[in-house]
């Protein structure tokens, strides 16, 4: 991984000429092997200047402190990156998260693919990322800085997501020592840059936590005089001892800090009181707000009746159902090359006026490498709707679905898996809904939850207004969430 990044190289020819040493190693997302008792490795220390850590993360951190049995925050989090977020050390985060923290609802899901660079992954991430809408995202990926800012940047104008990213670790012994002048982008050592110069830096434009993992592996190899391949099992990826390692360096910055200042993250989601700070008039409900999402709180004290009837609620947003707003659809990640969790399509764009249905792609007279093939669409609502070739951009005949050249996977599939291309091969998709169009309260059974429904989810970050009617008595609403991502295109 410390080869000179060549800026020529893209896509698959770089990711293989990054990889090539150790891909078949980790192509394979596998769940983690029982980790080891913790107490034959030598402990991390902290660090002098730990009070700054978490400082990037307190939304987060201060759901996860202030849940209680009687009201469990919902907290999301994703881990994403390629090989090496896919290793243990990330379930071992995720265990003692819960562990921590028993009385929130915690969601946590690792959708890394092993052998994306960031030159694949920020295509991935428009199916894996985006719509999963963490409250934090805990990355670390090698490539371009360019694609790697890309993704950054998706994630913080299209989201209220907090970012952890990580700087890279340790792998050979001259990098116990850096050089006192900070390397250049044309150096010897293109991670050495990236994880001295340009992390640092892009943290700080796009107002992120920090862990600087080089430094502190250098640290810990240093004070328990150890060699890097100690902690590795290959050139790059992580023995259970480096597993260890990185989990608690990652631990280190998962602090709750009460008395930092809240005004870098209260802005993130907002919630606008039912009865004060928004009225029910004549069975409709006006706001206008600023984000990209509106989500409405269920009044968990409030259970409707026996034999009373569920109240129907309309949505408009900007005068218009949410259905008849095309980015307010997603999709779902394209199916995987046989034998592994790598998609055959890498991002399908929706376009035109999308519907909530399952999507296949049949593909056909396939050379061997699996550069070139011609391929059928098909929608489960849409029907057929197409066909096309890997090497030009395919516009389905309804104008629905689009897929670049550069969306395909299948060469670098072909590439890493080998074996013949099946005859009868088909990557399958959804395009989901981000929003209701009506909704109804219903009774919860575990009133500790929010009881929250997501009306809008997708939309351009700035001025919508938001009209709810009802059927009837209006329902029990607590309050309206707004999300409104810290950063503008």
């Amino acid at each position: 991984m410390q080869a000179l990044f060549p800026p020529q190289f893209t896509g698959l020819t770089f990711a293989l000429f990054l990889l090539a040493p150790f891909l078949l190693q980790t192509v394979h997302a596998q769940p983690p092997s029982p980790a080891p008792d913790p107490h034959e490795f030598p402990p991390v220390s902290l660090p002098k200047d730990i009070n700054r850590f978490g400082t990037g993360i307190q939304r987060t951190m201060t759901l996860l402190a202030t849940s209680t049995p009687e009201k469990r925050n919902t907290v999301r989090v994703l881990f994403y990156g390629q090989s090496i977020t896919e290793q243990k050390w990330s379930y071992d985060v995720a265990d003692w998260l819960r562990k921590s923290y028993p009385n929130a609802n915690l969601i946590i899901e690792n959708r890394a693919i092993g052998g994306h660079s960031s030159q694949l992954l920020w295509r991935t991430a428009e199916a894996d990322l985006y719509p999963f809408e963490p409250d934090l995202l805990i990355f670390h990926v090698y490539g371009s800085h360019t694609d790697y800012e890309k993704l950054i940047a998706n994630v913080r104008t299209r989201t209220t997501a907090e970012v952890l990213i990580q700087t890279d670790h340790i792998v050979k012994p001259e990098e116990l020592e850096e050089p006192t002048e900070l390397p250049k982008q044309n150096g010897a050592i293109w991670s050495q840059w990236m994880s001295r110069v340009f992390l640092p830096d892009l943290a700080k434009r796009y107002d992120m936590e920090l862990l600087d993992q080089r430094v502190e592996w250098q640290r810990y190899l240093r004070e328990n005089h150890l060699e890097p391949k100690r902690l590795l099992k290959d050139s790059v990826h992580l023995n259970d001892w480096g597993c260890f390692v990185m989990a608690e360096l990652v631990k280190q910055h998962l602090r709750y800090l009460p008395k930092a200042p809240k005004s870098k993250w209260q802005g993130l989601a907002r919630d606008f009181r039912v009865g004060e700070d928004v009225h029910w008039k004549d069975g409709r409900l006006v706001l206008e707000f600023e984000g990209n999402r509106a989500d409405v709180i269920l009044d968990q004290n409030v259970q409707r009746k026996a034999g009373d009837s569920p109240t129907h609620t309309s949505v408009l947003i900007d005068g218009k159902p949410p259905s008849q707003h095309p980015e307010l659809f997603a999709t779902t990640r394209a199916s995987a090359y046989p034998n592994s969790n790598w998609p055959i399509i890498k991002r399908v764009t929706l376009r035109g006026s999308p519907l909530v249905e399952d999507w296949t792609a049949k593909i056909f007279d396939a050379s061997e490498d699996g550069k070139l093939f011609k391929f059928e669409v098909i929608g489960s609502k849409t029907g057929e709707d197409g066909m096309g070739s890997s090497d030009k951009l395919f516009l389905s005949n309804s104008g629905r679905i689009a897929i670049e050249p550069e969306d395909w996977n299948l060469e670098y599939c072909k590439a890493v898996f080998k074996g013949a291309i099946p005859k009868d091969l088909a990557t399958h998709w959804k395009a989901i809904p981000q929003f209701v169009d009506e909704f109804e309260a219903t009774d919860k059974i575990d009133i500790s939850i929010e009881q929250a429904i997501t009306l809008a989810r997708g939309l351009s970050n700035g001025v919508h207004r938001l009209e709810l009617k009802a059927t009837g008595t209006p329902p029990s609403i607590q309050s309206i969430r707004v999300y409104k991502p810290p950063f503008k295109l």
